[in-house]
């Protein structure tokens, strides 16, 4: 019998071989997808609705395409923006605008973008009425958007629309390359490929952008747009590479113009860009397609394939790509809070999010495990929110959703690893939306088609509560952004407050600036950014003081915008920043420290919501502003309000007679900001006054914003219109609002700003309902004068609220029956017995009212006492001796003090040696809850 033993060195090395060259062949597609799990997605495609209409649509539009092109095989090449004529080769750019090309290619080119600023008057055709094989010496041809007529312009006035023209065309080119592999019908591959192929042989034979002023635009550029973070096509190009490889290598075998084109472009995104913020993930979001696409680093002669650029992403610094091991480190680790307004932070975090998805789909391995920020951001995001689900404003954000993108790629990646708890926390989270009605799951693109599940997990729960969970706390404080979150109340009595400095990216020159969302809307609303960042508008009115709810200093306040570094110092707050509700649920407050830096003005900002017995609140506002040393100053309180009236009322609640001014105008010596305020009217007044913004829609009750207003002396009070909110969207003002003026009241001091400051109550409700507030009395007068004493009378609940506030910790305040060194002390007591229904007081020392006494030991303290029957419930987060009113009784009231919520320890007061009317007692430490029994 013949033995194979012979020949088993030959057969193993023959199989070695064949099989060493099965693993060197390419593998596609592979950015999305593997061949090997085709059949499972086929599956999946046909019996998921989201998937199979998804699939459906695209192919209806592709088909619609595919049609034309197979009555005219050059409908859809004509179109692409080439220079078809001049085949230029080179660019010349100067600064952020196209200049010029010249030069000469063996074939047509592709255009460079016009400009880096996106705004443009002119409108973007559909690919249908672009002239085909355009390239004409006049420019661009386009449709002025306010005139509806065809304009010859330079490309430097059209914005993004020459880029935005190829980006549709590659699309539908990445789609059709889709449903060839899909489907298997070549029709789909003969309309990609040479649509494909003519953008791909014109970017080869194209040179990267010069930039003739030899500006910082030199190093920014990418090669079909003016930054590399715009460079969406190479997506589109890559995944069409993908799907159409084995077409392509059959009918164009030689692919190395493509493989040069990529490597040229990743090189153009590492080499240019900005290194210290959200492009090192937008970069790197570009780049994973481009890695994903090529082979490995020995196909290629350069050693740049897949591992080398892989490596450039996540290992390799440069000046202008941050190795995003390195880039994560920039989220604050402890709050998971990304140092940029928050639309951008959304964005960064989503752009990671990608890229750890892309990697783990090309390297099979698990990205997430050595980025756990990327889990702690995501859920950080909540912390964003206003009530009605849409983030804050500040900065350059608008008012919009969180991408719901972000939790669908963490449930991707807990369901591919079997991390089930953590799959169906989100999942619920997810269902929630979906049920509230505030997203549909659907396929946005081909990555949502591929990445997201067929379905959330059915055994999710679906009364997840992101306050009950601690990702919305009543206060947060995130020192990355100098931003400070405050909420009070649930449902239609839900009101917030968002206080802002502007430390980091997308920053504007907004000093402390406030946001309030009451009556569920943004009825104060940040200004979002302009049409562009380099739009006179943004520059001159929207990233400035006098679009946001703040004080500017002799009409000159101003610094830095975008990049900035002038953060608010957090002084004070209550309670706890990150933590759920306390025991004590009636106030929140902050204080925050700034310097306004264009003239040395100290300020300081104290905001407070205080919950009245109705569940309605209302929000106290005291900012101090002052330069020190200077006998003329000058200070401008701004408040912006949705509606379409602003009434000011004097103190007996007759209307304020105002008349037209010149006054609040760059002419008059103040910011050129000031210029944009329309229907000034203006008068001067030492009075209490209130002032009431009225917000009418057809659906609902009038929306009333009334304020309560402290006179002083040498002030004035404006009303004026001022420019839309960019920020405000449907779900957090009407629709009405959407590009409509702001009616905006502006307090005028003409001196200093800090021992008489600017005290101000917000006081939101809606015209249907009582108004909680009936009066406020500004006119208290305690010792010394810097103290702020401020009575607010609760309309029907026979209770007032009595406020003291200081400037800080170690100052003084007194009157009759009343002492506090301390910063601030809220106590509501009844009309008819002066009896305290609570105190609450806040980095204070010592505080005495009547028979009260709170003496803290050692450091400032923050106490609250609610009266709740003849028991008492106080919670303390410092050591302090408390003194309260000795009853009828000689028994001794029992202290129970609880810790975990469980009772841990119970005593009897004692009688206060200085005082034989009082009962005392000490809390050696801070205590979430103690009950004092009477």
């Amino acid at each position: 019998m013949m033995t194979l033993r012979p020949f088993l060195p030959a057969l193993l090395f023959v199989l070695l071989s064949f099989s060493q060259l099965c693993l060197a062949q390419p593998q596609h597609p592979r950015i999305y997808i593997k061949d090997s799990a085709r059949e499972a997605f086929l599956v999946s495609q046909k019996n998921t609705a989201w998937k199979k209409t998804y699939v459906e649509e695209l192919k209806a539009q592709v088909d619609h395409y595919v049609a034309l092109c197979e009555k005219d095989p050059e409908w859809m090449v004509s179109r692409l923006q080439m220079n078809w004529k001049t085949r230029h080769d080179k660019v010349f750019l100067k600064g952020g605008n196209f200049s010029h090309s010249e030069g000469k290619a063996p074939v047509p080119t592709v255009r460079f973008s016009g400009t880096r600023d996106w705004a443009t008057n002119y409108l973007e055709p559909a690919i249908a009425d672009v002239e085909p094989y355009f390239d004409d010496p006049r420019g661009m041809h386009l449709v002025h958007k306010e005139s509806g007529k065809k304009e010859w312009i330079h490309p430097s006035k059209s914005g993004h629309i020459i880029e935005g023209i190829n980006r549709k065309i590659m699309k539908l080119v990445q789609d059709a390359a889709f449903l060839y592999w899909l489907t298997g019908e070549e029709r789909y591959a003969r309309f990609a490929e040479p649509v494909f192929t003519q953008y791909i042989e014109g970017m080869y034979h194209r040179e990267a952008p010069y930039d003739i002023d030899q500006t910082g635009q030199q190093r920014l550029s990418g090669l079909a747009t003016f930054e590399v973070i715009h460079e969406k096509i190479t997506i589109y190009l890559t995944v069409a590479y993908d799907f159409l490889y084995d077409y392509l290598r059959k009918h164009r075998s030689d692919q190395s113009h493509t493989i040069e084109v990529f490597q040229r472009w990743a090189d153009q995104i590492i080499v240019n860009g900005v290194g210290e913020n959200n492009w090192n993930f937008f970069q790197a979001h570009f780049l994973i397609y481009l890695a994903a696409a090529l082979e490995n680093n020995a196909s290629y002669a350069n050693g740049k394939g897949q591992e080398y650029y892989l490596d450039q992403i996540f290992e390799v610094t440069t000046d202008r790509q941050v190795a995003l091991k390195e880039s994560v480190l920039v989220f604050d680790q402890e709050t998971g809070i990304w140092p940029e307004s928050a639309s951008y932070s959304l964005h960064v975090i989503t752009s990671l999010l990608e890229v750890l998805t892309l990697y783990d789909q090309a390297t099979e391995t698990d990205a997430f495990a050595d980025y756990p920020i990327a889990e702690k951001a995501t859920l950080a995001s909540f912390q964003y929110l206003f009530p009605s689900g849409h983030i804050i404003g500040f900065g350059d954000s608008k008012h919009e959703p969180i991408s719901p993108d972000i939790f669908e790629m963490l449930i991707a990646h807990y369901d591919k690893y079997q991390e089930r708890e953590k799959e169906q926390l989100i999942s619920a989270m997810l269902q929630e939306l979906i049920d509230r009605g505030e997203y549909t799951r659907k396929a946005g693109d081909l990555f949502h088609l591929f990445f997201y599940v067929d379905e959330l997990d059915s055994d999710a729960e679906t009364d997840i509560d992101p306050v009950a969970m601690g990702l919305m706390t009543p206060t947060f404080h995130a020192p990355s952004v100098s931003m400070f979150l405050q909420r009070l109340g649930a449902g239609r009595h839900a009101i917030m407050a968002s206080t802002v400095g502007a430390y980091g990216n997308h920053a504007h020159a907004n000093g402390i600036g406030l946001e309030l969302f009451a009556n569920n809307y943004v009825l104060g609303p940040d200004m979002g950014r302009g049409p562009s960042y380099w739009h006179p508008d943004h520059r001159d009115y929207y990233s400035q003081f006098a679009a946001h709810n703040t004080v500017a200093v002799n009409g000159q306040s101003t610094y830095r915008t975008m990049l900035s570094y002038h953060p608010y110092t957090l002084d004070n707050s209550f309670p706890v920043s990150g933590q759920p509700a306390s025991q004590f649920d009636k106030v929140t407050f902050s204080k925050a420290s700034f310097v306004e830096p264009a003239t040395n003005a100290q300020q300081q900002r104290l905001t407070a919501i205080v919950q009245t017995e109705s569940e309605q609140a209302y929000v106290l506002d005291i900012f101090r502003s002052a330069v020190a040393g200077s006998a003329a100053q000058r200070h401008d309180y701004f408040y912006h309000n949705l509606g379409q009236t602003l009434e000011i009322r004097d103190s007996e609640d007759h209307p304020l007679a105002l008349q037209s001014t010149d006054k609040l105008s760059s002419a008059a010596g103040d910011h050129k900001a000031y210029d944009y305020f329309q229907d000034k009217q203006g008068t001067a007044t030492d009075k209490d006054l209130s002032a009431v913004f009225r917000l009418s829609t057809s659906d609902q009750p009038d929306n009333l914003m009334k304020l309560w207003v402290k006179g002083s002396a040498d002030q004035s009070v404006f009303s004026v219109q001022a420019p839309p909110s960019r920020a405000i969207s449907k779900r957090t003002a009407p629709d009405s609002m959407l590009g409509a003026q702001l009616p905006t009241l502006v307090l005028r001091r003409e001196q200093a700003a800090w021992e008489d400051p600017f005290a101000v109550i917000y006081n939101p409700y809606l015209a249907d309902d009582a108004n909680a507030v009936s009066a406020v009395d500004f006119s208290t007068a305690l010792q010394p004068a810097g103290a702020q004493a401020i009575v607010v009378s609760l309309a029907e609940q026979g209770v007032e609220d009595h406020i003291v506030a200081n400037a800080s910790v170690n100052e003084l305040a007194g009157g009759d029956d009343f002492y506090q060194k301390g910063l601030l002390s809220i106590v509501r007591r009844r009309l008819d017995d002066r009896q305290p229904v609570f105190f609450f007081v806040s980095g204070v020392y010592r505080f005495d009212y009547e028979q009260w006494q709170v003496i803290s030991v050692g450091t400032a303290v923050t106490v609250s006492i609610e009266v709740k029957g003849e028991d008492l419930y106080l919670q303390n987060d410092q050591p302090v001796l408390i003194r309260i009113p000795k009853g009828e009784t000689d028994e001794m009231p029992t202290i129970l003090l609880y810790e975990n919520g469980e009772l841990s320890a119970e005593r009897k007061g004692v009688i206060s040696r200085l005082n034989p009317e009082q009962v005392e007692f000490r809390l050696a430490k801070a205590y979430e809850k103690v009950v004092v029994k009477r």
